[in-house]
């Protein structure tokens, strides 16, 4: 059984950071890519960022370009997200995802964790 468990979501003021991670269970990481996606309400679910450790390879959506960043610790089979210089509109919640097509396209998803909120004020 495959688990995903997000932590690290919280309420920030604009221009703040929050480092989110994602710990799973069932599956092994380092063999996976594996990605950041955030929903906010009203709106699809957009992905972030990807990372597939085994061909160093990583990706950003245009709008955190710069400012987040992926990583991994396959020694902990933990994806991480650190998010600077938030902005309101960065306000989702935020969902790790364990792809089968390294891309940013949420039906490319084969497991979701629950979500972790992320907050910013302006």
């Amino acid at each position: 059984q495959v688990q995903l468990v997000e932590s690290g979501g919280g309420s920030v003021q604009a221009g703040g950071s929050l480092r989110l991670s994602c710990a799973g269970s069932g599956l092994t990481f380092s063999n996976k890519c594996m990605g950041w996606f955030r929903q906010a309400p009203g709106k699809e679910r957009e992905g972030v960022a990807t990372i597939y450790t085994r061909a160093d390879y990583t990706y950003y959506a245009d709008s955190v370009k710069g400012r987040f960043t992926i990583s991994q610790d396959n020694a902990k089979n933990t994806v991480y997200l650190e998010m600077n210089s938030l902005k309101p509109e960065d306000s989702a919640m935020y969902y790790c995802a364990a792809l089968s097509v390294c891309t940013l396209v949420a039906g490319n998803v084969r497991y979701w964790g629950q979500g972790t909120q992320v907050t910013v004020s302006s």
